[in-house]
């Protein structure tokens, strides 16, 4: 692992904990340092992406049962006592994952309400990071994503996962495709991330882009 660039230190420069997951909007944290949070498709390697993040194996779990993820998973800097002046700089929130034709509609249809009302109501979200796996490109079910974030006006951006899956000159053919394809995306933010957890690839410039959206640069 890379040590965290200077802007991004503050944020990736300490240890990070679990502190709570979240199945319904009763039980969210209190509003208070800015969060950032990871959507994708079921085994598209969120949790592998945000281990990578942080520097950290077993932070977010992984699991090859895809939908295991059913909870908004909250995850911040060790070391904070979350209240007052000594709130965390940020929190990750780890989204449940979409798109797993197996799970029951009624769940489906749980995590799609959890989902919106988190995205719709939550002021201090500064940012959605949606993953795409560089394998298979855009889906239909990421584009019905995508439409959520537009009409719930909440600013995202595309990170490309699993880079080293896929041949290397086949990424700026892969990044520039995608970019043409969300560019009238009124909520899109147009700078295309592409990662490999595995190779550790693109991460730095993902922590980064967090520090920069933060920090409202």
């Amino acid at each position: 692992m890379s040590n965290p660039s200077a802007s991004a230190q503050p944020y990736f420069g300490r240890p990070w904990i679990f502190i709570r997951g979240v199945p319904d909007m009763r039980y969210l944290p209190p509003e208070g340092p800015a969060e950032v949070a990871f959507a994708g498709r079921s085994n598209v390697g969120k949790s592998s992406l945000i281990n990578a993040l942080v520097g950290q194996k077993g932070l977010a779990r992984t699991s090859n049962t895809p939908g295991r993820t059913q909870e908004l998973n909250y995850f911040v800097p060790d070391g904070y006592s979350g209240e007052g002046a000594d709130l965390p700089p940020l929190a990750l929130v780890d989204m449940p994952g979409y798109g797993y034709a197996q799970a029951p509609k009624e769940q489906v249809d749980r995590w799609t309400r959890l989902v919106f009302d988190y995205l719709r109501g939550r002021a201090t979200l500064k940012r959605v990071y949606v993953l795409i796996d560089a394998r298979h490109g855009i889906k239909a079910n990421d584009e019905e994503v995508l439409s959520l974030l537009d009409k719930a006006a909440v600013s995202y951006q595309i990170v490309l996962t699993k880079t080293d899956k896929i041949k290397a000159t086949g990424v700026p053919r892969l990044i520039s495709e995608t970019a043409e394809r969300i560019k009238k995306r009124p909520a899109a933010y147009p700078h295309i991330l592409s990662t490999s957890s595995e190779k550790n690839a693109g991460i730095e410039e993902l922590r980064e882009a967090i520090a920069a959206t933060v920090e409202g640069r």
